[in-house]
């Protein structure tokens, strides 16, 4: 989980979810509900740089679950540097979560209307 793959993830996770469970709102809900839970969960332990993570940052290249947060590997961060008005933009992301996969859900439902338009 990372601020820069996230994102897409949990588009592709609404979608999903839309598409399997639309005729039941409330599975739909809690679905969703759940997949926010999860992603924000691992992501808040990576950028705490809780142990036993590295497994998932490692991988990219990044030295760090902080660092994974922040770049994917893309680029090195220096974490001494960080500042708190940072820490609070970057851990602020986490607030856009929910409206990922609603978006994923919502392109789901607008292609789903653009089809019936066409019958």
């Amino acid at each position: 989980m990372s601020f820069v793959l996230d994102p897409p993830l949990l588009v592709a996770s609404g979608a999903a979810i839309e598409a399997v469970a639309s005729e039941d709102e409330e599975a739909a809900r809690r679905a969703r509900a759940g997949v926010v839970a999860l992603f924000v969960g691992v992501s808040l332990a990576l950028y705490a740089n809780l142990p036993g993570l590295g497994r998932i940052w490692r991988p990219f290249g990044s030295r760090s679950g902080r660092e994974f947060m922040l770049t994917s590997g893309i680029a090195p961060v220096d974490e001494r540097r960080i500042s708190g008005v940072q820490h609070v933009a970057a851990l602020s992301l986490f607030l856009l979560y929910p409206l990922w996969i609603r978006l994923g859900a919502a392109l789901v439902r607008a292609q789903r209307g653009r089809r019936a338009d066409l019958r």
